[in-house]
C-alpha cells in the first residue's frame, strides 16, 4: 500500500482463519450479514494481524493477536476494543468497534471486529504523482503531527478513559518494562544495547503532563483522505494506547521519523515518506507539535532515545517470533539488522 488505497491480499500461510467457525460465531451477531463470508488480509502490519471480512455487500475489519504471541499485555484485544468503544465518540479518527470475542475456542485467540474506513496509507515510497510536490508532502506532515497534538489535548476524563492507565511514574515504569521485554525477546548481543539500557533509567526527565497516548503513532498507522492530504480519516493500531506522558508519545513518533541528514543505513529503516522533498525534519516536527499543543519546545533527547529503544524492542520481539519458529513471514528474517541500526541511532543522540 505504498500510497495506494488500503488493499488486501490472500491470507499469509500460517495465519489462516477458520472460516466455518468464524461464520458460525458472527452470523447471529452481525445481522446484516448474508451470503458467503470471505476473508483477506491487510499485508503490511508487523504485530497484531488485521483481516478484511467481506459478507455480501458489507465489509468489516477483524483484529487478532499474532500467532506465537508470548506477550499477552501487548496484544490485549479486549482492552483495544474497550478503548476504541469510548474513544470513537470523542475522536473522529478512531474507528468504531462492533463486537469482541473472548472465546478462544472460535479462532484460537481473542479478536474483535470494527468498521472499515477507506483511505490512503503513505509508507516509505510516495506515489509518483506526489514526489515532485513538496507542498503536498508538507501538508501530509503537518496534518499528521497536528492530529497527534489534538489527541493529546483531549479531556480523557470526559471521554470516560480515566481508567486507561496510571500517568504517575509512567515513564519510569515504561523504561523498566521495555528493558524486561527486550530481555525476554533477546536472541543475540546488539552493539551498544547494554550502554543504552544502563543510560535510560538514570536519565528519565520530570513528567511533562498526562494525556491519552497512542504509543505507535507513525505514517503507516494513519490513513489519509485520498482526495485531501490534509484530512486524516483514521488512526489505526491502538493496541498500546494508555494514559501517560505526551512527550513520550512524541518521542516514539520521532523514532520513526528519518530525515535526510541521517546516515544512509539508518534511512533504510523509514516507516514513512519523511525524507521526501517538503517533509518536516524532526526539530520542525517538535516545534509544530508544541505550537499546536500550546507548550514550550522541550529538550527531546531522552524521549527520542527511548522511542528508538522501544521501536527496537518491538522489532526484536517480531524477530524473536521468527527465530523461534512462531511465524514463517519472511519479512522478519533480517529484522535484527534494523534493531542494531535503531540502537546505534539512539547512542548518537544521548545527552
Amino acid at each position: 500500500m505504498n500510497g495506494e488505497l488500503d488493499g488486501t491480499r490472500p491470507v499469509r500461510q500460517g495465519e489462516e482463519v477458520d472460516l466455518a467457525a468464524l461464520e458460525a460465531y458472527l452470523r447471529p451477531r452481525l445481522p446484516d450479514a448474508s451470503g458467503a463470508l470471505t476473508v483477506e488480509q491487510f499485508p503490511h502490519g508487523h504485530s497484531n494481524l488485521t483481516y478484511l471480512l467481506r459478507w455480501g455487500a458489507n465489509e468489516w475489519v477483524m483484529r487478532r493477536p499474532p500467532f506465537g504471541n508470548k506477550v499477552k499485555s501487548a496484544h490485549d484485544m479486549g482492552r483495544e476494543y474497550r478503548v476504541l468503544s469510548r474513544l470513537c465518540n470523542v475522536y473522529l479518527p478512531a474507528p468504531r468497534p462492533l463486537l469482541f470475542c473472548d472465546d478462544e475456542r472460535v479462532l484460537g485467540a481473542t479478536f474483535y471486529v470494527m468498521e472499515r474506513r477507506r483511505g490512503v496509507v503513505y509508507r516509505r515510497n510516495l506515489p509518483p504523482k506526489l514526489i515532485p510536490d513538496p507542498q503536498t508532502v508538507r501538508r501530509l506532515c503537518l496534518a499528521l503531527i497536528d492530529n497527534l497534538a489534538d489527541l493529546h489535548s483531549l479531556d480523557y476524563r470526559a471521554a470516560g478513559l480515566e481508567d486507561l492507565g496510571r500517568p504517575e511514574g509512567y515513564v519510569e515504569r515504561q523504561v523498566t518494562g521495555w528493558i524486561k521485554r527486550y530481555r525476554d525477546a533477546q536472541t543475540e548481543d546488539v552493539a551498544n544495547m547494554e550502554h543504552l539500557i544502563a543510560w535510560l533509567p538514570k536519565s528519565v526527565p520530570a513528567a511533562s503532563g498526562a494525556s491519552i497516548i497512542h504509543n505507535d503513532y507513525k505514517f503507516d498507522n494513519v490513513m489519509f483522505d485520498a482526495n485531501d492530504p490534509s484530512r486524516i480519516v483514521a488512526v489505526l493500531d491502538w493496541e498500546m494506547t494508555t494514559l501517560g506522558d505526551p512527550l513520550s508519545d512524541l518521542g516514539s513518533t520521532m523514532a520513526y521519523w528519518v530525515e535526510s541528514g541521517d546516515p544512509p543505513a539508518f534511512q533504510q529503516t523509514a516507516f514513512g515518506p519523511t525524507i521526501a522533498p517538503g517533509s518536516l525534519n524532526r526539530q520542525e516536527l517538535v516545534e509544530r507539535y508544541c505550537e499546536r499543543f500550546g507548550r514550550a519546545v522541550p529538550d527531546m533527547s531522552f524521549y527520542y532515545a527511548f522511542g528508538l529503544f522501544k521501536t527496537g524492542v518491538i522489532i526484536q520481539q517480531i524477530y524473536a517470533r521468527y527465530v523461534r519458529g512462531h511465524t514463517k513471514d519472511v519479512r522478519f528474517a533480517q529484522m535484527n539488522q534494523t534493531v542494531a541500526l535503531l540502537i546505534e541511532q539512539a547512542i548518537r543522540h544521548l545527552n
